[in-house]
C-alpha cells in the first residue's frame, strides 16, 4: 500500500516572520480532518494529558453548577410562591430523566460526539447533514447564549455590589464585553490551564455555597413563623397541596435553565482518564468515570436546586425579585449580603462573577468541539475552521453581536438558552430510544420513550411561553445552513481526499505500462465486455491513441455523495480481460482528481486521462455535480486540477473527445 504524506520540517529551517508568522500563531492546533481534536489547545491522542472524572466535572461544572447564580431568582420569578415544587419536578426530571440518558450517551458515544452524532448515523446521505446542521444551530443557540447570558449576570452581580462605583450603573453593556473579550483572550492563549482554573473556581464557588445555603436554612428553622406565612400563601393562592403540585408540573418548563450542562459534559468527556487497558474501539474506564461525573454533578446540583429555591422564596419579599429588584437574577448573593455581611457578601459576589464569567469557557469548549467535527468534514466551513483561534475570533463576534442586540439583559436571554438545551436534551432522548429499539431492549425503549414525551412536553411548552427562543434558534439555524451550503459549493472544486492508498494489483498496473501512464474514465453503470470493448474503441480513434493499445480503465463508484473529505482505497482489478483501477469516493471528478495526482507522485510521470463529453445542459449537470457528485465530468476535473496544482508543467492531462 502506498499514501500521499507531508515531508518533516527542516529544523534549520529559519521561522516564518510577519504575516506568516502570525497565520502560523492563528492556526496553532489545526485539528485532524477526523475531528478528534479535543478543546481548545488540543494535541494529538498520544499526548494528550488526560484528568479525573472529577476535575473534568468541574470543567463542566462552571456551567452547569454557575446556573445557581440566577436559577432561584428565575424560578421565584416564574413560579411564584410554588417554586420550591416546581424545583422538585426538575430534579426529578434531571435524576430520572436527563442522567439516564446521558449516561447511556456517553456510553455510545464516547469520542465525545453526542446525540447528535448518534442521530447522523440513524438518517443517511444528505437527510443526516440537514439534521446535523438543525441541531447544530440548537447548540449554537445554547452555547452561545450561554456565553452571553452568563457574562451578563456576572455583570449584574458585580455592578449591583455595594462597593462598586457608581459609575458603573447602566454599563452593563461594555462591562459585558469586557468580559467576553477577556474569555477570548484566555482561549487564543490556549487555555491550558482551564481544569485548573475550573476545579479552583468550582470548589471555592460551591463551598461559598454550602455557607450561604446552611445559613438560611437554619434561618428559616428559627423562624417558624417565614415558614408559615409561606405555607398559608400556598394554600390560599392555589386551594390545597395537590392543586399546588399540579401547577408545579405545569409550570416546571419555565425553570428548564437548571437541566444545563449535560451536553457540554458528553462533549469534554475525551479528556476524562480512561482505564490502562482502555482501546479506541472500547473505552470502558473514560465511559465509567464519565457517567461518574454526570451522576455527582446532578446530585450536587439537585441538592442546592431545592434548597435554595426554598429558602429563597421564604426569605426574600417577592417585589424583590422584579426587574430592578435587588434579587433579581442574584437570589443567594442577596442572601449572602442579607445574613452573613458586607464582606462575605462581596466575597461571594466575586466567586460568583468569577465562575459565571467562566461558565463561558465550558460552553466555548463545546463549540470548539462541535463545530470542527462536523462542518468542515462537511465541507461546509472553510479549512481553518479546524483550528482554534479563528474560531474563537468568530465565536466571540457573536457573542459581541448577541450582547449588543439584548443589551445585556439576563431575562431576555433566557428564552433562547432553555430553548437550545430543552431540543439538545430532547434529541438525546429521542436518540437513545431509538438505539435501544435497534438492540431489540423493549424495557429501555419503553422507559426512554416516556423520558422523550416528557421532554417534547418541556420543549413544546418553554417555546410556547417564550417563543424569543425558537425565534432565536431559527436565525442560528438558518445561518448554519445558509453560509454551510455556499461554503461547500465555494469549497466544490477542492481536492476531497485525506489520503491515496493503492494496492499491489493497482500499482503493478500502472508500472508495467510503458511509456506515459494513461486512462480512459469510464462509469461503472457499464460493466459488459462489449462496453469496455467500445470505450477503447472510442477513445483510440477520437484521442489518437496507439492502435496497440491495451487500456487501462479509471472507475469511480460512487458513495455517499453529501461526504466531503475521505480516505481513498484504488483496487486493482480484471474484468473481461480489461485492467481497471476502482475507487470509490463521493464525488467523481474530486476522486478521478486525486488518483492521478497521486500517480503522479508515486510514479515520477504524468498521468494522461481521456474523457467522453458529457451529453445534457450545463447547468443541470452543474446542480448534478454539487449535489449528486455527477454531472460535467471532464471540464470540472480539469478545474479541480488547476485549483490543486498551479503548475501547468506538473499537472496530469485531461483529453476530451
Amino acid at each position: 500500500m502506498t499514501t500521499l504524506s507531508r515531508p518533516p520540517a527542516d529544523p534549520s529551517a529559519q521561522g516564518p516572520k510577519g504575516w506568516t508568522s502570525f497565520r502560523t500563531w492563528l492556526l496553532f492546533g489545526l485539528q485532524d480532518n477526523k475531528g478528534r481534536h479535543q478543546g481548545p489547545g488540543g494535541v494529538s491522542a498520544a499526548h494528550e494529558r488526560k484528568h479525573h472524572w472529577w476535575q473534568v466535572m468541574c470543567l463542566t461544572g462552571v456551567d452547569y453548577f454557575s446556573t445557581l447564580g440566577y436559577q432561584p431568582a428565575i424560578a421565584a420569578l416564574a413560579a411564584g410562591v410554588i417554586s420550591p415544587l416546581a424545583t422538585i419536578v426538575l430534579v426529578a426530571v434531571t435524576l430520572l430523566g436527563a442522567l439516564p440518558v446521558y449516561r447511556r450517551v456517553a456510553g455510545e458515544s464516547p469520542r465525545g460526539e453526542g446525540s447528535i452524532a448518534m442521530l447522523e448515523r440513524l438518517l443517511p446521505r444528505w437527510g443526516g447533514k440537514l439534521l446535523v446542521l438543525v441541531l447544530l444551530g440548537f447548540a449554537a443557540t445554547d452555547f452561545m447564549i450561554t456565553m452571553t447570558l452568563s457574562a451578563a449576570d456576572a455583570t449584574a452581580h458585580l455592578i449591583q455590589n455595594p462597593v462598586m462605583p457608581g459609575w458603573l450603573q447602566g454599563q452593563n453593556v461594555l462591562v459585558t464585553l469586557f468580559l467576553l473579550a477577556l474569555l477570548a483572550a484566555v482561549f487564543l492563549r490556549g487555555f491550558k490551564e482551564a481544569i485548573g482554573v475550573a476545579v479552583v473556581l468550582v470548589v471555592l464557588y460551591l463551598g461559598l455555597n454550602v455557607v450561604v445555603v446552611a445559613t438560611t436554612v437554619v434561618e428559616v428553622l428559627t423562624h417558624p413563623t417565614a415558614v408559615g406565612n409561606w405555607w398559608q400563601l400556598l394554600w390560599t393562592s392555589h386551594g390545597n397541596p395537590l392543586m399546588a403540585i399540579a401547577i408545579a408540573c405545569i409550570v416546571f418548563p419555565k425553570l428548564a435553565l437548571g437541566l444545563s450542562g449535560f451536553e457540554t459534559g458528553v462533549a469534554v468527556m475525551p479528556q476524562v482518564q480512561g482505564d490502562p487497558d482502555d482501546t479506541d474501539a472500547a473505552p470502558r474506564g473514560r465511559i465509567r468515570g464519565t457517567r461518574r461525573m454526570l451522576t455527582t454533578a446532578a446530585l450536587i446540583m439537585s441538592s442546592f436546586l431545592i434548597t435554595s429555591s426554598f429558602t429563597t422564596v421564604v426569605l426574600i419579599p417577592e417585589h424583590e425579585f422584579e426587574p430592578g429588584g435587588q434579587a433579581n437574577g442574584r437570589a443567594l448573593a442577596y442572601l449572602a449580603h442579607e445574613y452573613l455581611g458586607l464582606g462575605f457578601g462581596t466575597v461571594y459576589d466575586v466567586s460568583t462573577i468569577a465562575i459565571l464569567w467562566f461558565a463561558g469557557a465550558s460552553a466555548m469548549a463545546g463549540l470548539l468541539n462541535l463545530v470542527p467535527r462536523y462542518l468542515p468534514r462537511y465541507g461546509m466551513a472553510p479549512d481553518w475552521a479546524k483550528a482554534v483561534r479563528p474560531l474563537v475570533l468568530v465565536f466571540t463576534l457573536v457573542g459581541f453581536f448577541i450582547t449588543v442586540v439584548f443589551k445585556a439583559d439576563v431575562d431576555a436571554q433566557g428564552g433562547a438558552y432553555a430553548t437550545g438545551v430543552l431540543v439538545l436534551m430532547t434529541s438525546a432522548a429521542v436518540a437513545v430510544t431509538l438505539s435501544s429499539r435497534r438492540r431489540h431492549q423493549r424495557k429501555r425503549t419503553i422507559a426512554f420513550g416516556a423520558i422523550a414525551t416528557v421532554f417534547v412536553y418541556t420543549t413544546v411548552a418553554n417555546v410556547v411561553e417564550r417563543p424569543e427562543g425558537i425565534r432565536i434558534a431559527a436565525v442560528f439555524i438558518a445561518g448554519i445552513i445558509g453560509i454551510s451550503l455556499l461554503s461547500r459549493v465555494r469549497r466544490s472544486f477542492e481536492l476531497h481526499a485525506t489520503h491515496v492508498h493503492m494496492d499491489r494489483n493497482a500499482l503493478e498496473f500502472i508500472l508495467d505500462d510503458a511509456g506515459p501512464i494513461r486512462l480512459i474514465a469510464h462509469e461503472p453503470r457499464r460493466l459488459t465486455a462489449e462496453a469496455y470493448r467500445e470505450k477503447l474503441v472510442s477513445a483510440i480513434e477520437v484521442s489518437h491513441l496507439p492502435l496497440n493499445y491495451h487500456g487501462m480503465f479509471l472507475e469511480v463508484v460512487l458513495d455517499d455523495t453529501s461526504d466531503f473529505e475521505t480516505e481513498l482505497y484504488v483496487k486493482g482489478i480484471e474484468r473481461h480481460g480489461y485492467r481497471i483501477l476502482e475507487v470509490h469516493g463521493p464525488v467523481v471528478a474530486n476522486t478521478i482528481a486525486s488518483v492521478l495526482l497521486h500517480i503522479r507522485d508515486v510514479t515520477g510521470l504524468m498521468p494522461h486521462i481521456y474523457f467522453r463529453w458529457t451529453e445534457g445542459n450545463p447547468i443541470t449537470n452543474l446542480l448534478r455535480f454539487l449535489f449528486l457528485g455527477e454531472g460535467e465530468i471532464a471540464p470540472v476535473t480539469r478545474e479541480v486540477l488547476r485549483e490543486a496544482e498551479p503548475d501547468v508543467s506538473r499537472r496530469p492531462w485531461v483529453h476530451v473527445g
